[in-house]
């Protein structure tokens, strides 16, 4: 038997402790995860029982039978595939426009020098701070004088640009060495060819932040369909969630059935992309 002596016994507990804290900061991290879990989890849980299970008290955590029948019944009670499709059209149009005006934009920014560049990229980026609300009224007064309430045109139109998305790419576009820009120019490379092959590709991390942030943005937009959507038809899944939730407001598990599939492609997208997300928001956070 070896004895470590006062040394080895002080890295004895050093080492228990740290193991100690990791354990604790694991646990508080799966707790956490759990809390911010718990809707979603109570929303597909109660998605699957059946009526009388949902009314009865004390209230059940998890279905004693899985009732699948709620979700043919919710497709049933309102039209949630074309609702889907009207917010799968609004929401890629959107994302799309926002990628090709936002990369124009903050290419001018970052490449092109021409006088008051710096103050107009500031004036631009203040935009950011009107709520969205003041723009309501206008827009909607111009959507109606061109005719185009009650149509995809309506929906797409008025984020077809942004602010933040310019702000987000101009940052990545200046972590790109410089070097690559005067080689270019001396190779007689054009501005369009230099951002579509060389500023594009290097910058993917930024374009798929941009597009998971654009698509789930508009993808839970409310008040905006609300405002000029007037047919069933045209409806987009979070006003048809609540059509669903006043034609059924007893039936919850109906209900749930219905949050579930709407949420469904948005979780999706997020699980696939939440990588790039990190990545694209960290990227260029230092640069001026």
């Amino acid at each position: 038997m070896t004895d470590r002596g006062p040394a080895g016994a002080r890295a004895s507990r050093r080492s228990w402790k740290r193991t100690a804290a990791e354990w604790g900061l694991n646990a508080l991290m799966l707790a956490l995860g759990l809390i911010v879990l718990f809707p979603l989890l109570y929303a597909v849980a109660t998605s699957l029982k059946t009526p009388a299970e949902v009314n009865q008290y004390p209230p059940s955590l998890w279905p004693r039978t899985f009732d699948f029948a709620n979700y043919s019944d919710a497709l049933r009670a309102a039209p949630i595939a074309r609702f889907l499709l009207n917010s799968f059209i609004q929401s890629g149009a959107v994302t799309v426009g926002e990628l090709v005006t936002a990369a124009l934009a903050a290419f001018a920014f970052s490449y092109i020098e021409f006088p008051g560049r710096q103050a107009l990229f500031f004036l631009f980026l203040s935009t950011l701070m009107i709520p969205g609300e003041v723009t309501l009224i206008p827009n909607y007064l111009t959507i109606r004088s061109v005719g185009w309430l009650d149509t995809y045109p309506a929906l797409v139109a008025p984020y077809l640009a942004t602010a933040f998305g310019t702000f987000l790419l101009r940052q990545f576009f200046l972590s790109i060495p410089r070097e690559l820009w005067h080689a270019a120019l001396i190779d007689g490379c054009s501005r369009r060819r230099y951002l579509a092959t060389i500023v594009v590709p290097l910058a993917r991390p930024a374009f798929a932040t941009l597009t998971i942030y654009a698509f789930l943005s508009t993808w839970n937009q409310y008040l905006w369909p609300l405002l000029v959507i007037n047919s069933q038809q045209m409806r987009t899944v979070q006003i048809g969630l609540a059509l669903l939730q006043s034609q059924e407001s007893v039936s919850w598990s109906l209900v749930m059935a219905g949050i579930v599939m709407i949420v469904a492609p948005t979780v999706f997208l997020f699980l696939i992309g939440y990588r790039h997300v990190v990545r694209g928001l960290t990227a260029g956070a230092v640069k001026g």
